[in-house]
């Protein structure tokens, strides 16, 4: 609470003047950057002599004026209300100004109590101390009066007491919220609200929902999460105090507390709430979640909304108006990472959002929280800088054109053309090979560097699209803008649901940066290859669990293993570990050094029911685990990283330099008639000379390379190597 200018004098506990003391002062704290919307809300609330401050409004005006505010405000976080000023240079300074206050007045010697300390440049700077002090001041008064002392409860107290402090300027005050306003009541306890009420509320005003509401129009919030907006908007729609369903004030436990004034103040919100419920317009929202959708009808329940706000399910390509509604507000908060511009993957979400927008809420006005830097392509209106708690977000107005879906041109039509020549071209190959997981674009266009694979599952067909990181000579903003229009039309011309589209941006990745783990989403997705069902998840990972270029050697694989034992050496999620498995494989052996690659290899025996003991697996680094294994197998695949740093591992892996020893030690296991498939995708590798000396070597890589990656041969190599005479009689 920012205290009235002290004068010049200072004296400890020392009051500060002022007039009008039969009014009652208050301070309206408000999240940053409200502070001018909570000043108008407070005016039209009929309170006085409102003034913007740091940190929120000061006003003026009975208890009931307090109260008003406390019940009504739908942007405060708290409503202060003041007993004294003073000045302290110090913490005895403090002490001796609170206890120069009469607490008896205030709360009763069995009470509890908490103490909330601010400051700015405060003279006092250790908050904890000086609640300390506060609350000592308070204790010692009440029990060298009374004999008797209140207790402290930090959580549910009978009186919250708030001090701020001004370099030596303090206020202390009586808290009349208790604990702050955004706590509606609705919410049930312990689950993650993404968007706080009271922010939820200033999305609406400045989208002039209210004013919307009162000519009729409709309301929709097509990513609902957990219903806040939904809620909000029916309150403000239908005018109903956001206080009203609030079962704790700060005020209650006072006792200065006027309960008479606070039942009249009730019964008017009452009243105006019956009446305005049934003129309410048509309001609904969506989300895909089946959880969000269940958290919403479980709020509007408490809420007592549950039979006048309509959810379902839907996808937001999907969202449309309330049949026979006038046009109204489309309002939404989007997901969005920590930092501005920082989740590049929504791009597609957001753009879907746009799109929907501009298809089906013509006419309409939309609001959107946008905290992911994502464009929707839609030029705002208006926007200003808002913050979700610590991330600071763009609050984006947008006024829909009647006909802004049939004003569209068919953006990126080379592109499209491309992929439409693609898929001609490949259609033959996958009807014949059966194959349903493919690369159809690989940055043929240079303006489009993206690879795109089609996933094909039984939930529909899958986008995996993997944007190349464009170099620094090329306009960041133009880039981006080609980025937007190839993900307008890549789900209309694959023939895929937006919402089955998936982003990431594909960088140079060295050591474990290729296995990190980019989200949490953990879906798994089942794919066919052949005869094999696979695990791919593409939403966590840079990868997705199946290298498709790999698709020939693990065919290959899959025929030749009958009756072999079959070794991988970093195995990554297994896929040649169960081509084999169901090739006929007499035993199988899978080692790799990352727990979460051996478990995922697991699950795919699992799903091919191939988790007999005749399928092992190994946790170890591979180079480690050659030196020590004394077996001998028949068929090796040897696939490793270009570079590999682990923690977990012994000194790094660069496969340039280790390769050679890595294929002696694996080929050192192979029986007389063995095979090793040695391979890997480093640009510019060369195979040590030396090795055609000791293996009879086959280059099999443009055979290894499929159909669907032969616009780039060097995707990866591929050598078959064989013992050779001197090598079997070294053995």
């Amino acid at each position: 609470m920012a205290p009235v200018k002290a004068p010049h004098k200072r004296t400890a506990g020392h009051k500060i003047e002022r007039n009008h003391l039969n009014m009652r002062h208050f301070f309206a704290t408000a999240p940053h950057g409200l502070e001018e919307l909570l000043a108008a809300e407070l005016k039209s609330l009929g309170l006085e002599e409102v003034r913007v401050q740091r940190g929120g409004v000061a006003f003026t005006g009975s208890l009931s004026a307090g109260y008003r505010a406390c019940l009504w405000s739908r942007l405060a976080n708290r409503v202060l209300l003041s007993l004294t000023q003073f000045r302290a240079q110090d913490d005895q300074e403090l002490y001796q100004g609170v206890q120069n206050i009469n607490w008896a007045e205030h709360l009763r010697p069995e009470a509890t109590l908490a103490v909330n300390f601010t400051g700015v440049r405060a003279h006092i700077s250790h908050s904890r101390f000086a609640e300390q002090r506060v609350k000592d001041a308070v204790v010692d008064q009440m029990r060298e009066r009374t004999g008797a002392r209140p207790s402290v409860d930090i959580e549910h107290p009978d009186l919250r007491i708030n001090v701020h402090m001004v370099e030596d300027a303090v206020t202390v005050a009586i808290d009349l919220a208790g604990e702050s306003l955004h706590r509606r009541g609705y919410r049930q306890h312990g689950r993650a609200a993404p968007l706080k009420e009271n922010l939820a509320a200033a999305m609406l005003i400045r989208a002039n929902w209210p004013e919307l509401a009162a000519k009729g129009g409709g309301f929709v919030d097509p990513m609902c999460g957990s219903g806040t907006l939904l809620i909000e908007a029916a309150w403000m729609a239908s005018d109903s105090a956001p206080g009203l369903m609030r079962t704790r004030f700060g005020f209650r436990g006072w006792l200065g507390h006027d309960d008479a004034a606070w039942k009249e103040l009730l019964d008017e919100a009452l009243e105006r709430q019956e009446r305005g419920l049934h003129t309410m317009p048509m309001i609904m929202g969506f989300d895909q979640d089946e959880q969000a959708v269940a958290a919403t009808r479980e709020h509007l329940q408490r809420a007592g909304l549950a039979d006048r706000v309509m959810v379902e399910r839907r996808e937001i390509a999907q969202a449309r108006p309330p049949e026979g509604s006038p046009p109204g507000l489309v309002a939404t908060n989007p997901p969005y990472g920590e930092r501005l511009g920082e989740n590049h993957e929504l791009m597609p979400l957001y753009l879907r959002l746009g799109q929907t927008l501009k298809s089906h809420f013509g006419g309409w006005r939309a609001i959107v929280l946008n905290g992911a830097g994502c464009q929707l392509g839609l030029k705002p209106e208006k926007s200003w800088q808002m913050f979700n708690g610590p991330i600071e977000c763009r609050l984006e107005r947008f006024e829909i054109a009647e006909h802004a879906g049939s004003q569209d041109h068919a953006p990126a039509q080379d592109l499209v053309n491309r992929l439409l020549k693609n898929q001609r071209q490949l259609k033959k190959w996958l009807t014949r090979e059966g194959v349903g997981c493919y690369r159809v674009y690989d940055a043929d266009i240079p303006e489009y560097a993206l690879a795109v694979d089609i996933y094909e599952t039984d939930e529909g067909r899958w986008l995996h699209v993997q944007e190349y990181a464009a170099p620094a000579s090329i306009d960041p903003h133009r880039a981006q803008a080609r980025l937007r229009a190839a993900l307008s039309v890549l789900p209309e011309t694959l023939d895929t649901d937006p919402a089955q589209l998936v982003l990431k941006v594909r960088q140079r990745q060295r050591g474990v940066s290729q296995y990190r783990r980019l989200n949490e989403q953990g879906r798994m997705l089942e794919v066919r290859e052949g005869p094999c069902r696979l695990w791919v998840n593409l939403t966590d990972y840079l990868d997705t669990g199946l290298f498709l270029d790999h698709r020939p050697v693990r065919t290959w694989i899959g025929e030749n293993a009958r009756g072999k034992r079959f070794l991988n050496l970093f195995c990554y999620t297994g896929a040649a570990t169960i081509h084999a498995a169901l090739g006929g494989a007499s035993a199988t052996t899978s080692v790799d050094l990352s727990p979460t690659y051996l478990d995922w290899t697991q699950e795919n025996l699992n799903l091919n029911q191939c988790n007999s003991p005749r399928h092992q697996l190994g946790r170890a680094d591979c180079r480690e685990w050659l030196n020590q294994c004394r077996e001998s197998f028949d068929l090796i695949f040897l696939d490793p990283p270009s570079f590999s740093n682990s923690k977990r591992m012994e000194g790094d892996l660069d496969i340039q330099r280790d390769h050679a020893e890595l294929i002696r030690a694996a080929a050192s296991l192979l029986s007389p008639n063995g095979i090793l498939i040695f391979s890997n995708n480093r640009r510019g590798f060369k195979l040590d000379p030396a090795l055609s000396q000791e293996f009879r070597i086959e280059d099999r890589s443009a055979w290894s390379i499929p159909a669907d990656f032969k616009r780039h041969q060097r995707i990866h190599q591929c050598w078959f190597i064989h013992p050779n005479e001197s090598t079997d009689a070294r053995r």
